[in-house]
Order: structure tokens, then sequence, then C-alpha cells
């Protein structure tokens, strides 16, 4: 069984910083598509960024250039790190996964999901 864990959720002001942790148990990260999601109250839950099997990343247009997905393979762990925080930028953040070649954004392409970690930007 996969099992996906995140961390690093917070509250920060608009401009600054956080890094989002996802562990993963139960699969090697290198053999697993990963992205991360997030949903804000009442709106529908988005892809924000996507590493594949090749490493090959992806990025929602909203946080291109503010935003780094990376994965850490001694530690099985998928991080995003998020520059120059916006208001806009707040949810809840969720981690998922696919094996294989998953280069996609959309959460219909994922079946592996972790519980979430909530991220609070204030202007």
């Amino acid at each position: 069984e996969i099992l996906l864990m995140e961390s690093g959720g917070g509250s920060v002001k608009a401009g600054e910083s956080l890094t989002l942790s996802c562990v993963v148990s139960g699969y090697p990260t290198s053999r697993l598509s990963m992205t991360w999601f997030r949903q804000a109250p009442e709106k529908e839950r988005e892809g924000v960024a996507n590493i594949d099997t090749f490493d090959s990343e992806k990025y929602i247009d909203s946080v291109n250039g503010r935003f780094t997905v990376s994965k850490d393979g001694a530690k099985n762990t998928l991080n995003l790190q998020m520059n120059a925080l916006k208001p806009e930028d707040s949810g809840v953040y969720y981690c998922a996964a696919a094996p294989g070649w998953v280069p996609s954004l959309r959460p219909r392409d994922y079946s592996i999901w972790g519980q979430g970690t909530q991220v609070t930007v204030s202007s």
C-alpha cells in the first residue's frame, strides 16, 4: 500500500515563503508521478505542480516562477518550495501520486492522496 503524508503548512504573510513536504511510504518516488493540488473553500481542487518519472516539471501559470516542485530520493519525499506567496495561494494542499509516467495536473488521473495540509497567506 502506498501512503502519503504532507507537512509544512502554516500561516504566513504575503511575500513570504513556505516549503511543503510529502513523505511517501510503500513505493519509491522515482517510479511515481506526483502532483501538488490545492483547494480553497468553495472552489474546485486544482493541480499546482507536477513532477513525473523523468523529473520533468509542470506548473499552472499562476505559480510559475514562484513555486518549485522536487523529489528527494534519499528521503522518498516530494517537496514544494513556495516563494512570494499571495493570499490567493491559500487553501488545503494535497500531494497525490500515480505509478508510472503521468504528466498531468488533473485530479482524476490520481488515485493515491494524502490528507492535506493548510496554507494560509494573509495580505
